[in-house]
């Protein structure tokens, strides 16, 4: 019992980024390496099931299709056509959360959602996309929106746009983060049977998390076309 006590102590240590080589003044720790081997594995993933296409395709081109029908569903149930044209960003949002989500399953690798720093930086660039966006299809009367319905509203209005990339990066990772430390600490606790079924949950949990990321950046982009 007190070596188990003892585990579950350092189990933080099990989710906390590690420096693993430096670039001249920088460090790269876990986090950031971890992230390019879920690139690595999106990319290949791709690659073979992109590879070969044709008119009758068989079922490696036929899941592509479906995941792209999926995406379009996404985009196109709230943006209409105009949808067509975020589906690359909807799907690659969506594709690489799940992975960096499902990446756990590799031994001795901290998923990169399981670190805040992964998530703040998915959540900032996704609102950025969506006001660039908005700017490039509104100009001056996007931007003007923000002082509505009358210009003392101009820092709530402020206020509320802040608050989204906040929302985004802590849902994912609070769920992450904590679904992944429920299994560590249930692995210790009861090696045998009981983490098993929780693994089955967190593949579950990992697929919804990266589905909610993706369905709010198309409901924020629905958002801006329509206005506050």
């Amino acid at each position: 019992m007190a070596e188990k006590m003892r585990e579950l102590a350092g189990l933080m240590h099990h989710l906390t980024p590690y420096p693993v080589f430096r670039i001249g003044p920088v460090t790269i720790d876990s986090t950031v390496v971890n992230t390019w081997i879920a690139m690595a594995i999106l990319f290949a993933l791709v690659y073979w099931l992109s590879r070969g296409l044709s008119t009758r395709p068989g079922r490696r081109q036929a899941l592509l299709e479906a995941i792209v029908g999926f995406v379009a569903n996404m985009a196109e149930s709230d943006l209409g056509d105009a949808g067509r044209r975020y589906i690359p960003w909807v799907g690659t949002l969506l594709l690489f959360i799940l992975v960096m989500n499902l990446s756990w399953f590799i031994p001795n690798m901290i998923p990169p959602t399981t670190d805040l720093s992964t998530t703040a930086a998915l959540a900032v660039t996704t609102i950025l996309f969506v006001h660039i966006e908005g700017i490039r299809r509104g100009g001056w009367k996007y931007v003007k929106r923000y002082f509505q319905p009358m210009f003392i509203m101009f820092p709530l209005n402020i206020m509320e746009e802040l608050v989204k990339p906040v929302s985004l990066a802590v849902r994912l990772y609070g769920n992450m983060f904590g679904g992944k430390l429920v299994v560590l600490a249930l692995g210790i606790l009861v090696p045998l049977l009981v983490p098993v079924p929780i693994m089955l949950l967190e593949v579950l949990l990992g697929s919804i998390q990266a589905y909610i990321f993706a369905i709010l950046t198309v409901a924020y982009l629905d958002m801006m076309f329509r206005g506050h």
